[in-house]
């Protein structure tokens, strides 16, 4: 019985120095002199698609009018867009409604129902920029009366970036340097690399709104900006 405590005493102190040993290594890790630096890169690289997206809009006096007429609209924008090359699996219907309209037919009195009011717009992925030009004049042609935006795509976006990223990590690398130089150290082996994700940077361009637009549709698709940013960690000799 009087060896229990003592036995109790000795398994509480080989636990201790068991966890402190296995503890040793980590604390030893969080003693070394690191150096951490946050660095970006870009590149400039040409769009190759665009999507669209564009619709009908359709007032009639009832609901139902209203839809006939915005479906048998939009089903010609869509059987045009298809004989013009454009795929079926690059046509999607990004948004359909049904709405009733009111106005004031009286100054004072309350807003009274005179209409409805069908709205149907389509993405349409523009695969050849050559033919975005040709693409938003037909549609218009074909009764579209509504263009919301426009967003220029690089399909292979993800490769592209590589090179801004092996950019950043140069750039990393550099003012690492410089700091351990300035602190009297040198740059050892790399700890820790990670790598900031944001939205593309070329996101949606807002072009236009209603029907104003002339026979030839002049496109500028310009360039977008691919960034990479990292965050490096050196060790410090």
């Amino acid at each position: 019985m009087n060896q229990n405590p003592l036995r109790a005493a000795l398994y509480a102190a080989l636990a201790f120095f068991a966890c402190f040993a296995a503890a040793s290594p980590s604390q030893a890790d969080d003693m070394k002199r690191t150096v951490t630096v946050s660095a970006s890169a870009t590149v400039q690289v040409a769009p190759d698609a665009a999507n669209i997206t564009g619709g009908v809009v359709s007032d009639a006096d009832t609901a139902r009018a209203a839809l006939d007429a915005n479906s048998g609209s939009v089903s010609n924008l869509i059987d045009g867009l298809k004989a013009m090359g454009i795929k079926e699996k690059d046509l999607q219907t990004s948004n359909f409604s049904i709405q009733p309209r009111y106005e004031n037919v009286q100054p004072e009195g309350p807003p009274q129902l005179v209409g409805y009011r069908v709205q149907n717009s389509i993405n349409v992925l523009v695969r050849d920029l050559g033919k975005l030009g040709e693409t938003l004049d037909l549609m218009v042609s074909l009764g579209a009366n509504q263009m919301h935006d426009m967003t220029f795509i690089v399909s292979n976006a993800e490769t592209l970036k590589d090179e801004a990223r092996r950019a950043a990590i140069a750039n990393a690398l550099r003012r690492a340097e410089l700091y351990a130089a300035a602190a009297g150290a040198e740059v050892g082996e790399v700890v820790r690399i990670s790598e900031e994700t944001q939205g593309f940077e070329g996101g949606p361009r807002p072009m236009f709104r209603g029907a104003a637009m002339t026979a030839s549709v002049p496109v500028e698709a310009g360039q977008e900006t691919l960034e990479a940013r990292v965050t490096v960690t050196w060790e410090l000799k």
